[in-house]
């Protein structure tokens, strides 16, 4: 390990488009039944249903805290349908495990998804046995990622001290609440994030592949 890292006991990772690469193209797809939702839910067309949907992402963290906030929407059916996705495109990454099995100390998971579709991808990935927990929306009391109440309550769920912990993200706004709490925060710059802010003064590491990055830290020959 790393002698900057040998302080980390809680590997805390992202979901979507951080286990695995934006080409298994599973957020678009998500985005694009986001927006479907949006429509049929308030009875407007796809040019308004987008601007909705990215205005309610932007300023609420996630599409589905805002429509709870300003429309009331039931969570357990939002995200019913919006996780009907077809993940054949994601792919056991046995490297990735590996890796992630070496690791000393906790792993979880930190995902404004759900644990249902959360559990599907891990199946896909052969990681369902990595984590010691799955901390999701429901968990977070639809207070998503970047809201700083989510970092807090997963930190108290789990008894973790932010200072022994490592936050790995492909959203680098997510990462901001990390690293105010004193967490080591990667970023996975993979084009997800489009965004033209350019303060990344909150990262700590800019990488493009994870399971290369912890062989890595391991020291691994791969």
């Amino acid at each position: 390990m790393h002698s900057e890292l040998s302080h980390i006991r809680n590997w805390i990772f992202d979901l979507d488009n951080t286990l695995y690469p934006t080409s298994a193209n599973v957020c678009a797809e998500m985005d694009t039944r986001i927006g479907s939702y949006v429509a049929r839910h308030l009875k407007v067309d796809s040019n308004e249903a987008r601007r909705i949907q990215k205005g309610y992402f932007h300023a609420h963290g996630t599409t589905l805290a805002g429509l709870m906030a300003e429309h009331g929407v039931d969570p357990h059916h939002y995200l019913a349908d919006v996780h009907a996705l077809d993940i054949s495109m994601i792919v056991e990454n046995q490297p990735l495990a590996a890796a992630i099995a070496r690791l000393p100390g906790r792993k979880l998971i930190f995902t404004n998804a759900d644990t249902p579709y959360a559990t599907r991808v891990l199946d896909r990935l052969g990681l369902s046995e990595s984590f010691e927990a799955i901390h999701d929306v429901h968990a977070m009391s639809y207070r998503p990622k970047p809201q700083p109440d989510a970092y807090r309550g997963l930190c108290e769920a789990y008894a973790i001290d932010p200072k022994e912990s490592l936050f790995v993200e492909d959203m680098a706004r997510n990462l901001k609440p990390a690293k105010a709490i004193g967490m080591t925060t990667v970023w996975i710059d993979n084009g997800s994030e489009q965004t033209d802010d350019v303060d990344r003064s909150f990262i700590d590491y800019t990488i493009t592949d994870l399971a290369d990055w912890l062989h890595e830290i391991l020291g691994d020959d791969q």
